[in-house]
């Protein structure tokens, strides 16, 4: 009687999960990962040097002026643990953000996602009223020659004013005729934010071939089936590209916006109190919320980009 054979086990098989940890740990050689990771690792590694150079005067003062004995690895402590450091370490930006959204209420004054909800919310009404001033604008211009000639050279010669002198004075003028709060920041916000959508969607609009444009007209379609049903499609890409800059822009607008009206809530008015009274760790972890918020805004304009692609049949 022949006696059964035993069966040879796959290699990893013994390890468990050593195949799907194989796995995942090639699609994250293959994919971004790890660059990413590379990248950031590369940047706190300048960062933390980069704060003892910058904090290395004040703090051997200080370390001098308290009589003790010290060394070069109690100054680089010292360098990374300053109350006011020129240049906080990255460590010291984490705790203050944890200590200002965990260790506080978030409907506090003294809560970091209070502040930043300010500046959210004007974010996002300048960017909806951009966005489709942009649009509105890349239709006009399509559809009018005459909107072309004149309008698109003054839409761009409106980005070449810079900002932080537009800011001032849009502010005053509305709250000269009692126009205060979110609306005067929202409205900055736009004027940046409308740019790039008008520019993507003017070309995403002209993005279809000619033959395909030609094709249209043999089925006797008018402007506006040309526009519903091939321009608009086509244009998509281009919108979702442009939405993603008009975004950031519309954060930045924001925060330029709370900086001139002396507003006590918002990103823009957590860096100036910690200018005024010289909190450096304050002023970098309101930068470094905006930057998050940023991130996240436009991550989920790309979550839209794909769900919106996938439902129209694109190839991923």
């Amino acid at each position: 009687m022949t006696p059964p054979s035993t069966p040879i086990a796959e290699p990893g098989a013994a390890i468990g999960y050593a195949g799907p940890l194989r796995r995942l740990g090639r699609r994250m050689r293959d994919g971004r990962t790890v660059p990413v990771l590379t990248v950031v690792l590369a940047i706190l590694a300048i960062w933390y040097l980069a704060a003892i150079g910058m904090n290395w005067a004040t703090e051997t003062v200080k370390l001098e002026r308290a009589g003790e004995a010290y060394g070069v690895p109690d100054t680089v402590a010292a360098t990374w643990s300053a109350e006011r450091p020129v240049l906080p370490a990255p460590h010291q930006i984490v705790v203050e953000i944890w200590n200002s959204t965990v260790g506080v209420k978030p409907s506090s004054p003294r809560s970091l996602l209070y502040h930043a909800w300010v500046t959210l919310s004007s974010t996002l009404l300048g960017f909806l009223i951009g966005t489709a001033l942009g649009v509105l604008l890349a239709v006009g211009i399509l559809n009018s020659r005459t909107l072309d000639k004149s309008l698109m050279p003054w839409i761009i010669a409106s980005q070449t004013i810079p900002i932080l002198a537009i800011a001032p004075m849009v502010i005053v003028v509305l709250n000269s005729v009692g126009v205060t709060g979110l609306l005067p920041k929202a409205i900055i916000s736009t004027y940046l934010s409308f740019f790039p959508v008008a520019v993507g969607m003017v070309k995403g609009l002209r993005s279809p071939d000619a033959m395909l444009i030609d094709l249209m007209h043999t089925y006797s379609a008018t402007r506006r089936q040309t526009l519903v049903k091939l321009r608009w499609p086509a244009s998509m890409p281009f919108l979702f590209t442009s939405m993603k800059v008009a975004v950031a822009a519309a954060l930045v607008g924001a925060i330029v916006g709370e900086l001139p009206t002396g507003a006590v809530a918002g990103l823009g008015a957590r860096l100036l109190a910690g200018s005024y009274y010289g909190q450096t760790i304050q002023i970098w972890s309101a930068l470094v919320a905006a930057a998050i918020m940023a991130g996240v805004l436009v991550w989920l304009i790309g979550l839209g980009e794909k769900a919106s692609l996938k439902r129209m049949g694109a190839r991923p």
